[in-house]
């Protein structure tokens, strides 16, 4: 059977035995976990003081900041050693984002730079580009941007107007039109740039020097006030056929394959600035008092520690669960003529890790402002930015409607693609709890494509159909990460030493099931015009073997006053 073809069928066949291999945070080795405890170090020693200033758009401190993080190796974390970076992977890139995270508009405009800046070159440049770019993206001499986005083309961004002719002796392009809404606009050196072209889209690798480049004013923003968003014009601009990135006629691969990968880095950066917002929820918690009592001693407000806590490590069993596939397969057909295509076939858990991890953000300093009362909308203290920063992450890298479609509609062309060897899960009779949820969940997941699958409704056009089978494998991705990570931590370490993880993990799982529950009645009751096929469907849903539910108050007190007494994330 083919690697994709198994794989799929794994979202269906949970063997937890064959998945011990996968990776966790807590595999990372002490060298990494130096280069971790390096990022935190830059963080609150150069960044955090800076921040005030950046955030009043103080590029120059912008710019001091990268050539420090290149002093330090941070920019070329994924840039091969022979280009001056370090040749490391998609896992301790993003440990660095994740801690990186920490460092409000800086964090957005070394993702962008890290990442979208610089992967283009990595993956896709031809030898002499690389020798001529990446040394100087690697120290921070040169700062990377984007150009993707235009007016009219936000998550359509493939129909975009900017266009490029090549002159007569095709020795050079003519580029003329405007991106929108880039990050490091103001502070850039270099530009990949998308284009419309008589071959079709194509990148351009874009210098700030170039005669016809400009750049528009800074956007006033509701968050991320500190990094430069602005428009870049493009006025016939000439750009050396040297300058073409990749393929020409072929630079949406550059744009989606390089996009896929920083959905990727986002979900990191969301983590880290969610740990951030519930150490800041707890100290205050700590501090304040109420009713002659801290507010961390009021359930209700443990139990909003406990949520946050419990969304955390399943974003983070998640993310780093599929840089450690990606890895994989990076490893296994870096050699291979089709390796980026390898790559493409984990664009659905990127996807599924942007939305789940910027929706967990979102949730986490919402609650974190809640937790301070007033004082959480006053700009004297730090939760107040934190939440207005978190809000562009369901728009960055496509909005989380975007990355819904892509999920169900990769789900979709699977599932019809593998029906005919792929059957219904099985309940599975001596299962732990959380594995019987999981099993369970991935038969009403099985369910519900079958009955969007054999209904006569045009299925892309139902968009409301392809939200929750998205919302279903998404709880179900993060489910199992939980899972597997806290199975492969006991099997290991021992029960007593995951007692944590397991409380937190039961909650995931049967919070988890609860949603998908509801998703698939929604799916199966619009699906199913039968009624008399609609109700047995439903009765069977109703009549699942699922095991009894618990008492998640107590376990969520347990967890919330651990966190208390950590005063942080556990992990």
């Amino acid at each position: 059977m083919k690697q994709t073809e198994l794989r799929w069928n794994q979202l269906f066949l949970l063997q937890t035995e064959e998945y011990l291999h996968l990776f966790t945070p807590e595999d990372f080795t002490d060298e990494e976990q130096l280069i971790s405890k390096t990022t935190e170090r830059f963080v609150k020693k150069e960044v955090v003081p800076q921040l005030p200033s950046i955030e009043q758009q103080n590029h120059e401190a912008t710019c001091r900041l990268f050539e420090k993080a290149g002093e330090l190796g941070l920019l070329g974390i994924e840039v091969p050693e022979a280009y001056g970076g370090l040749s490391l992977n998609k896992k301790v890139a993003g440990l660095v984002a994740e801690k990186m995270g920490f460092g409000g508009s800086f964090s957005v405009s070394f993702n962008i730079h890290a990442g979208v800046g610089t992967l283009p070159y990595v993956y896709f440049a031809s030898e002499k580009q690389k020798c001529k770019y990446l040394p100087k993206l690697s120290s921070g001499e040169w700062i990377g941007a984007y150009a993707l986005t235009e007016s009219g083309a936000g998550s359509d961004a493939l129909s975009a107007k900017t266009s490029a002719v090549r002159n007569e002796d095709g020795t050079e392009w003519l580029l003329n039109g405007e991106k929108q809404w880039i990050t490091n606009a103001q502070v850039a050196d270099v530009y990949v740039v998308f284009a419309s072209t008589s071959m079709g889209m194509t990148a351009f690798i874009v210098e700030r020097s170039f005669n016809g480049v400009s750049v528009g004013p800074e956007e006033k923003k509701m968050g991320i006030k500190g990094s430069s968003t602005a428009t870049l014009i493009l006025d016939q601009v000439r750009i050396p056929n040297d300058n073409v990135l990749g393929t020409a006629g072929v630079g949406h691969r550059v744009a989606l394959n390089i996009l896929n990968m920083a959905r990727l880095k986002l979900a990191f950066s969301n983590i880290g600035a969610a740990k951030q917002a519930l150490e800041l929820a707890v100290n205050y918690g700590t501090e304040r008092k109420q009713f002659r009592k801290e507010l961390v001693e009021f359930t209700m407000i443990q139990e909003k520690i406990a949520n946050m806590t419990t969304a955390i490590y399943g974003a983070e069993s998640s993310a780093y669960r599929t840089a450690g596939a990606l890895d994989d397969v990076i490893d296994s057909f870096a050699t291979s003529d089709n390796w980026m295509e390898k790559i493409a076939d984990y664009a659905m858990e990127c996807a599924i890790n942007k939305i789940n991890s910027s929706e967990v953000l979102d949730a986490i300093v919402d609650e974190a402002v809640q937790i301070h009362g007033g004082y959480g909308y006053m700009q004297e203290y730090e939760v107040e930015r934190l939440y207005r920063d978190a809000r562009i992450s369901r728009i960055f890298e496509g909005t989380n409607e975007i990355n819904r479609l892509t999920v169900s509609k990769i789900l979709v062309k699977k599932f019809i693609q593998q029906q005919p060897m792929m059957r219904e899960p099985e309940t599975v009779v001596h299962a732990g709890r959380n594995e019987a949820f999981i099993q369970l969940s991935k038969r009403m997941l099985y369910r519900s494509l079958d009955s969007i699958t054999h209904s006569s409704l045009p299925i892309e056009d139902e968009q409301e159909y392809m939200r929750l089978l998205a919302d279903i494998i998404k709880d179900i991705y993060v489910m199992e990460s939980a899972l597997l990570r806290t199975s492969k931590g006991i099997a290991k370490n021992g029960a007593e030493s995951g007692e944590m993880k397991q409380l937190v993990t039961d909650v995931l799982c049967e919070e988890g099931y609860r949603r998908v529950e509801e998703s698939a009645v929604s799916i199966i009751s619009a699906a199913a015009t039968d009624e008399q096929n609609r109700k047995q469907l439903l009765d069977e849903i109703r009549h699942l073997p699922a095991p009894l539910y618990t008492n998640l108050f107590v376990k969520k007190r347990t967890i919330a006053k651990e966190i208390i007494k950590r005063t942080h994330y556990f992990v």
